[in-house]
């Protein structure tokens, strides 16, 4: 993919999660905190229950987290990792993320909840970070590079900001390892892109830029569990998202949602928590 094109795509990102319809639509059926996939323990669960979760599994994982530590969070939406991990832990936490409409409720919530000292919000595009060299313990995203076009970029962008023995850890939308190509057209189109990436991708662009794969949790039930448990939450609360979502964009979401549903389950698409180390 050329400069041009990746811009395009990044443009398309941000001009979608700025518009006043998803704003509002993920405010309402997330609740303005954690806008990713969730981690359920039964498909009844709420939403935001669920998508919590995730980020105190992927805490877990990452072992000891000290208040010396400094966190990058990539594609940070509206910054409720940050205030998890700031909370919780002490640690300092940098949210870089496109969406200006976004950062504007992160920072406030920030403030709102008395942790703006730890969190810094920056508008920003994590194909090219501007941070410097090795000055990361931990780097973090959620369902946010599946919006690039150029992954491998990413995954060198998190080599070069990592300090020695430091840890990444993210979650993606992928297509799985084996998925049979023409399949996705539907998902792609809705992304705006030509592919997605895959755990083998990412565990050889990792390795390529340096970075050694240390875990991968396969959790590919839950993105189907999720996309239905939201679009179930759509037709429950239609009435309720009429009031600050356009019906053109509910019935889009709709059935956007469907597809990727359709995909989950036809194993075409996978998702879990990757978790790579710097040496």
């Amino acid at each position: 993919m050329s400069q041009s094109e990746s811009n395009d795509v990044v443009g398309v990102a941000r001009d979608y999660y700025n518009s006043d319809d998803a704003d509002s639509f993920y405010a309402t059926v997330w609740g303005g905190e954690d806008i990713h996939i969730g981690l359920y323990r039964d498909e009844q669960e709420s939403i935001a229950t669920a998508s919590r979760r995730t980020v105190e599994q992927m805490a877990e994982r990452l072992g000891q987290i000290t208040p010396a530590m400094r966190v990058l969070d990539l594609g940070a939406g509206y910054g409720g990792t940050a205030r998890y991990l700031a909370e919780r832990f002490g640690c300092h936490v940098t949210c870089l993320n496109l969406s200006e409409v976004q950062n504007e409720r992160n920072r406030r919530m920030n403030r709102e909840q008395g942790l703006d000292e730890k969190i810094r919000v920056v508008d920003g595009n994590f194909e090219q970070v501007d941070e410097p060299d090795a000055s990361f313990d931990i780097i973090w995203s959620q369902d946010a590079f599946l919006h690039s076009g150029r992954r491998d970029t990413i995954i060198g962008e998190i080599a070069r900001l990592l300090k020695p023995g430091g840890q990444a850890i993210f979650t993606d939308p992928m297509q799985s390892d084996d998925c049979p190509e023409g399949v996705l057209g539907p998902v792609l189109a809705r992304i705006h892109l030509d592919s997605m990436g895959s755990p083998g991708f990412y565990r050889q662009s990792a390795q390529r830029h340096g970075l050694e794969p240390i875990g991968w949790d396969d959790h590919s039930q839950q993105l189907t569990t999720h996309y239905s448990r939201v679009r179930d939450e759509i037709i429950q609360r239609h009435d309720e998202l009429r009031t600050v979502c356009s019906e053109a964009y509910i019935e889009r979401m709709k059935a956007g949602l469907q597809h990727w549903v359709d995909a989950g389950r036809s194993g075409y698409l996978c998702w879990g928590i990757l978790q790579l180390k710097k040496p």
